[in-house]
């Protein structure tokens, strides 16, 4: 187990992705520690305004680029050695992986090509942002990181499943081959301020259509599960495998496993709102179950959740209550 805050003060770290949701949480908290943090966005998922608050720290810049076609060298922050590069850039919503196919492909292989690439180059640590699902729809419950999962590869979901897995593989290929230091951590699902509220997923779906008094919408029967994480535990979890020697794959969530009917119940109750909950058809390849099983984060890295599901749903509620008229 690892206690010791390998990055902070003097150490420069690139994200990916550093404009969105989860990202843009782990900017802040490494700006906190004293890193100074170049993120790279190219704003097809990702907002200034989750970043905005950043704008006059003086170790923070935010270059605007695309890393699926390469790196911008021309800009000046790019131009010195990272410490550590950290690859969250994806988007992740069930209405992207039809949107923007193509574009996931593309950041889930050439980019994490060309960060490996820079990551040798500078003898900087890559941790590679993976994801719960890389396990599909599994047939192993809780998932624990040795299970290989049950994957549809080319259904509508693949574009983000099979883009993780080639990332993942390219990683340890990096590790084995060119002794580069890495990690992966596989995110479950995760929540909190700063998400999109039209983003496909269920959380900030629920939240929007109650605060507006409209039908909420369950796919199926709702009797399908998800572990939910509010975004500060994840962090947590993160940075504690960037400071640690290990290389993963890690999961990182919670054990929080309710229904999307539970879900959605609870959401109408803590927003007080009148909405009914309703159901629509269910999406291809949709998974019946998503729990984490957290036995190498805790022995590993001593991480542990602390935030329960009612009271990250209140933040969220509260955050999404500004912005919803």
């Amino acid at each position: 187990m690892n206690a010791v805050a390998r990055f902070g003060p003097g150490h420069r770290i690139l994200v990916t992705g550093g404009a969105g949701f989860v990202p843009s949480h782990l900017v802040d908290a490494l700006i906190a520690r004293g890193c100074t943090v170049v993120a790279l966005d190219n704003f097809i998922t990702g907002s200034k305004e989750n970043v905005a608050h950043l704008l006059d720290e003086p170790n923070f810049t935010l270059v605007e680029a695309d890393i699926s076609d390469g790196l911008p060298t021309h800009h000046p922050a790019m131009a010195e050695r990272f410490d550590a590069i950290l690859h969250m850039a994806s988007p992740a919503s069930p209405t992207d992986f039809e949107k923007l196919p193509v574009e996931i492909l593309r950041v889930g292989s050439v980019a994490t090509l060309h960060l490996l690439d820079r990551a040798v180059a500078d003898g900087a640590r890559f941790l590679m942002a993976s994801t719960s699902e890389a396990y599909g729809d599994p047939k192993e419950h809780p998932q624990r990181e040795s299970y290989w999962g049950n994957v549809n590869p080319i259904g509508v979901r693949s574009v983000y499943d099979e883009a993780k897995r080639f990332s993942e593989a390219a990683t340890m290929a990096y590790h084995r081959s060119r002794g580069l230091d890495t990690a992966i951590v596989r995110i479950f699902n995760t929540y909190g301020p700063r998400m999109r509220p039209d983003d496909g997923r269920a959380i900030p779906t629920f939240i929007s259509q109650a605060l507006r008094g409209e039908p909420i919408t369950v796919h199926g029967t709702g009797n399908q599960t998800r572990s939910i994480c509010y975004v500060s535990d994840l962090v947590h979890g993160i940075l504690l495998l960037l400071d640690s020697r290990e290389t993963g794959p890690i999961n990182c969530g919670t054990e929080h496993e309710m229904s999307m009917r539970q879900l959605a119940e609870t959401i109408v109750s803590l927003t007080g709102s009148s909405s009914e909950v309703t159901y629509i058809t269910r999406s291809a390849d949709d998974p019946e179950m998503r729990r984490p099983d957290l036995t190498l984060a805790r022995e590993l890295l001593g991480y542990e959740p602390t935030v329960a599901p009612e009271d990250g749903l209140r933040r969220t509620i509260e955050y999404f209550r500004e912005r919803i008229a």
